[in-house]
């Protein structure tokens, strides 16, 4: 089996009273939708952090498609970046630029010609239900629909693994359940997703594999879980 990410007695400390993740041994296959729940502060946010690079670990390791990321030089960090769509619970859009243009940004630093960007971008927009919303402004659209441009932003570089941070925290049901099923419609075509929340409902609702951490600690991992915490 093909493993998409994988934690090999992964610690984590923030300073000499706090460690934010503990002794994790944990392998996630290429293709699957994993829920990683706990409340705020057990470590859930660290967990996405480390999968992306943003930090290191303070002793461990830690694989991302057959890459030891703790290993990569922070000058090819960028490179591992764009083969991960990072989605957050308040968006990060730039609210001065056109949803077109946040999506576009990405594609744009990294030097693709500009006939590509267009046909990536009208592509992502229209994957997330957006076609028509390319020329408007951040602040003209509604929250579900905020999340749904940093969805398109996360799939422009056709990522191998979504990241998502409490992607459904400032949303109300209706929206927090469209964003959810579009997340498995990306995952239904192979694409990994990583989905930190802290959120019953929703866990049970995609009743898929549930990563349990607790003050640093994986407590549970079960397949088709729900929120035990």
């Amino acid at each position: 089996m093909l493993y998409m990410i994988k934690f090999v007695d992964v610690n984590k400390y923030y300073d000499a009273q706090t460690e934010a993740l503990k002794n994790v041994n944990l392998e996630i296959p290429d293709g699957e939708f994993v829920s990683i729940i706990g409340q705020s502060g057990a470590g859930k946010s660290t967990f996405l952090k480390l999968i992306i690079g943003e930090i290191v670990p303070d002793s461990g390791e830690i694989w991302v498609n057959d890459v030891r990321v703790n290993a990569l030089k922070p000058k090819v960090i960028p490179y591992l970046r764009r083969r991960i769509g990072t989605i957050f619970q308040d968006y990060k859009l730039l609210y001065n630029r056109t949803v077109y243009d946040n999506v576009a940004l990405a594609l744009k630093a990294s030097g693709v010609k500009k006939e590509f960007i267009k046909e990536k971008v009208d592509a992502s927009l229209a994957r997330v239900g957006l076609a028509d919303k390319a020329a408007r402004f951040p602040k003209e659209l509604s929250g579900g629909e905020l999340q749904r441009v940093s969805i398109a932003r996360a799939l422009v570089h056709d990522p191998i693994i979504i990241v998502a941070d409490e992607p459904t925290g400032n949303l109300d049901r209706i929206n927090t359940y469209d964003i959810i099923n579009l997340l498995l419609e990306i995952n239904s075509h192979g694409t990994t997703v990583i989905l930190a929340t802290h959120d019953q409902e929703v866990v049970d609702k995609i009743r898929k594999r549930v990563i349990t951490i607790v003050k640093g600690d994986v407590l549970r991992d079960q397949k088709n879980g729900s929120y035990l915490v």
